[in-house]
């Protein structure tokens, strides 16, 4: 998949995710706001309707005439309908006393009891938006506004009413709603964006990671590659040497025969004939290309010294091994190499970092 098709995607995925995630949670979120703002608006209207019905009342009884009382009453609430909440005074035949709109006094109130009830209800607190909507909907007011609350006038038949405009309510509710909708979109924009970039930018940063450690293992695979390729040809050239006849002495003091022991009986090994000699616990054990193991007096560094060096490599402290039985040469832990005696698995010599550029160029020879 093309890396363009792949960030779109990702693109795509982080918008269905937001969106989704959005989409279930959105529809909460506003009806708890609208809920809360209603609540609020509803006992500020509670707090405002006992308060005149009480203001009526100390006038009523200090003397006011009851006409003066309604005077100053039309007075102050006068022009306020427009208001998302405003009082009203009535009588208990439901006649309109006082109102915002002076042509509304002497009408009979038309208002929903029901609604009434539900909004006082303690257990409806938190369906008040829903409630109000509803009643919106239904279309049963004349005016558009509601009684949400009643506060009788002591010693006298007036009750004050808290009146919700339900047009300016569903108007600051919608209001509430755009601006939830605003910044939510606002911020989901950002998330996404945000995080399709970031995407990006980890993308790029773990490609170029990633490229970087296959450069590195394909240098690691060629010069392994090479390091085989070099050991067939050395191998090759060997056995073209021995079964020639061909094989020169480089130097006087090297051995074509070692003698051993096998058991209490001498036998003389070929070199040619040796895989690998190792040294454990003070003896040196002689294994030959056939799997017969033998012991000889000598030490490695006498036989390494004595022996064709072409033909043979000092691994390690413990091994000296001979070309001829080289399988198999793999990476082995940092820039160590193993190496793989034929039809020898359980033998494995480990060429140290040290070592390995030492053991290259030999094979190089």
């Amino acid at each position: 998949m093309r890396k363009d098709h792949l960030y779109l995607l990702t693109f795509i995925t982080i918008s269905i995710i937001f969106l989704t995630v959005a989409s279930f949670s959105v529809k909460h979120f506003i009806m708890e706001s609208s809920d809360q703002l209603i609540a609020i608006q509803l006992e500020s209207s509670k707090r405002e309707a006992d308060g005149i019905s009480q203001l009526i009342s100390t006038q009523l009884s200090g003397g006011i005439p009851l006409d003066s009382a309604k005077i100053n009453i039309q007075s102050a609430i006068e022009k306020t309908q427009e208001m998302t909440s405003f009082l009203s005074v009535m009588d208990w035949s439901g006649k309109q006393i006082c109102h915002p709109d002076i042509t509304r006094v002497g009408e009979m109130v038309n208002s929903n009891q029901n609604l009434l009830d539900a909004l006082n209800e303690k257990d409806k607190t938190n369906e008040l938006y829903e409630i109000l909507v509803s009643q919106k909907k239904e279309g049963n007011s004349i005016e558009q506004s509601e009684i949400i609350y009643l506060s009788p006038v002591k010693g006298t038949d007036l009750i004050v009413g808290a009146n919700f405009n339900l047009d300016k309510i569903t108007a600051q509710t919608r209001l509430l709603q755009n601006r939830f909708y605003r910044i939510l979109f606002l911020m989901g924009g950002f998330i996404v964006i945000s995080s399709f970039f970031a995407v990006r930018i980890l993308g790029s940063l773990y490609e170029k990671q990633l490229e970087s450690k296959n450069s590195a293992l394909e240098n690691e695979l060629f010069s392994l590659s090479k390091l085989n390729k070099d050991l067939i040809e050395h191998q090759q050239k060997v056995i073209e040497e021995n079964n020639n006849a061909i094989i020169e002495e480089k130097t006087k003091s090297e051995k074509k025969r070692i003698l051993t022991y096998i058991r209490n009986e001498l036998v003389p090994i070929s070199t040619n004939q040796i895989a690998y000699i190792q040294s454990e616990n003070s003896i040196t054990y002689i294994f030959n290309v056939n799997g017969k193991k033998s012991t000889t007096n000598l030490s490695l560094d006498e036989l390494y010294n004595t022996t064709d060096q072409s033909i043979f490599f000092r691994a390690n402290r413990q091994y000296i091994i001979s070309i001829t039985a080289i399988e198999k040469i793999v990476k082995y832990g940092n820039s160590q190499l193993k190496i793989l005696i034929t039809d020898k698995p359980d033998v494995q010599i480990i060429i140290s970092k040290n070592k390995a550029a030492e053991f290259r160029q030999w094979l190089s020879i």
